[in-house]
């Protein structure tokens, strides 16, 4: 059971991003997600940050100094975990709305949760977008494929070899 006061793991991240986000937009970059993860017997609070122009350590480790001491000040994080600010890569996962503007007309590849009427749960195409109703759209230059969002365990940036190999 959490202590009183401490937000719960998902809300922590919301608590961090709200925290984090100011700070990784005044230094001229992007927040692109923030992720509690387990892994073995550790815990990792992952902030992806992105900009136009590559990501190099240095701007890794800059956020990570002015962001540590707001999270040791704040606490949102009842235990403890390794702090680890980093790039999404070019494997990044789009994960909300503003990803799925911001890569239109990149490479994507999509794999479904179940496989969808015709059998497939692995997409592959140039990303159209994420509309309203929450559908992701693709289309490899031959076919369009459109599904939702929820069905997908994951949509993902990738290169040409992933999306044609």
């Amino acid at each position: 059971m959490a202590k009183p006061g401490k937000p719960q793991q998902g809300s922590a991240v919301k608590v961090v991003e709200a925290l984090v986000r100011p700070v990784v937009e005044g230094m001229d970059l992007r927040l692109w997600d923030v992720r509690f993860e387990k892994e073995g017997p550790d815990w990792f609070l992952r902030v992806l940050i992105d900009r136009d122009e590559p990501l190099d350590t240095d701007t890794c480790e800059a956020v990570s100094r002015a962001i540590d001491p707001l999270l040791d000040e704040t606490d949102p994080i009842e235990q403890s975990y390794y702090l680890e600010v980093g790039s999404p890569g070019l494997g990044r996962r789009l994960t909300r709305p503003e990803h799925y503007e911001q890569l239109k007309g990149q490479k994507c590849a999509a794999h479904l949760i179940r496989p969808d009427e015709q059998g497939r749960r692995d997409y592959a195409g140039i990303l159209q977008g994420l509309d309203a109703d929450g559908n992701v759209t693709l289309t490899d230059g031959e076919e369009t494929y459109a599904f939702p969002v929820k069905s997908a365990g994951y949509v993902k940036l990738c290169d040409d070899e992933d999306l044609f190999g």
